[in-house]
């Protein structure tokens, strides 16, 4: 199924840190956006090339704006440079989505985890464990205190919210933030790659739900030789050879796919497979969704025998 995908408008722009930039995204018509829940991000299409996903961070109830915040990185891609001097208020961008790799599971207790941008997808995770009664801590680092996005809206939390700017306290106090948490306990993490190997070190795999920016070294089961691809709908038989994508040899082959990060940690070109068995090789399935293997990202993920059959 193809995508929710759209054009919106910069209906406003405010600074909410040291070079972080939110945007409220509209419909031009002021019609409703779809709805979406906590852990959501959009595809924002910048221009040929140049598509870059964001968390949803304002309130899902509000179905006539989008919220996103984006961090200015100079030594990035450049599609955060282009977001903060190319796209003012009124301008108009496409977008696709919204999409959810990283949902709030019911639980009655949470510990939350942020780092830098990563408070993003936590921030209406707190809201909607707020709703529910759960009870919940935030740890959320960064570099200095005025980097750090939407402390404002974090203090009618409370003491449940422990702010630690590295330049005045140091690194956060994971080993203590995340000890003996009871039976039953969720921890979401979201920011930095160290960051998040650090509180997968310290966490049990049942416990703990990521989202990463950037891809993890993917442990690798299989060798990159070449396997056959069947593409079910498409009536189509394709070889992937050594050093080519799965991705790479359908678009190759005259197939429409929906991609973006080509990395494994956005989730738009996810395909669901039909026989055979994935190699998975991205930051966005969970161990139980690698173990079904019901789906896979075409972009970097290969397999583990000769033959795929895809849903392409």
């Amino acid at each position: 199924m193809t995508p929710y995908e759209t054009e919106v408008v910069v209906a406003r722009r405010e600074s909410v840190a040291d070079g972080v930039l939110a945007l409220t995204l509209r419909r031009p018509d002021g019609a409703e956006l779809p709805a979406w829940e906590p852990g959501a991000h959009i595809d924002v299409v910048l221009g040929p090339g140049l598509e870059r996903q964001y968390s949803l961070c304002g309130d899902p109830a509000d179905r006539h704006g989008w919220r996103i915040a984006v961090l200015r990185e100079p030594a990035g891609r450049g599609g955060s440079d282009h977001v903060h001097a190319r796209l003012g208020e009124g301008d108009g961008v496409r977008v696709r989505g919204p999409r959810n790799h990283f949902p709030l599971e019911p639980a009655p207790r949470y510990r939350f985890v942020a780092g830098g941008i990563g408070i993003t997808p936590i921030l209406p995770m707190l809201a909607a464990a707020e709703r529910a009664g759960a009870e919940w801590t935030l740890l959320y680092g960064g570099r200095t205190h005025a980097s750090m996005a939407f402390t404002g809206e974090l203090a009618r939390y409370g003491d449940r919210v422990r702010i630690v700017p590295q330049d005045e306290s140091g690194l956060l106090d994971l080993a203590g933030g995340l000890a003996g948490p009871p039976d039953g306990t969720l921890v979401y993490c979201c920011g930095p790659g160290p960051l998040l190997d650090a509180v997968e070190e310290l966490c049990p795999a049942e416990r703990l739900r990521v989202e990463r920016f950037s891809p993890k070294t993917p442990e690798v089961a299989g060798e990159d030789g070449p396997f056959e691809v069947v593409l079910e709908r498409s009536g189509r038989t394709l070889t992937v050879t050594a050093g080519v994508s799965v991705l790479d040899a359908v678009r190759a082959a005259g197939v429409e796919v929906l991609y973006s990060c080509t990395e494994g940690t956005c989730g738009t070109c996810e395909t669901d497979v039909l026989e055979g068995v994935p190699d998975h090789r991205d930051s966005v399935l969970t161990e139980e969704e690698r173990a079904a293997g019901e789906t896979m990202l075409i972009c970097v993920s290969r397999c583990r025998g000769k033959r795929l059959v895809l849903d392409l």
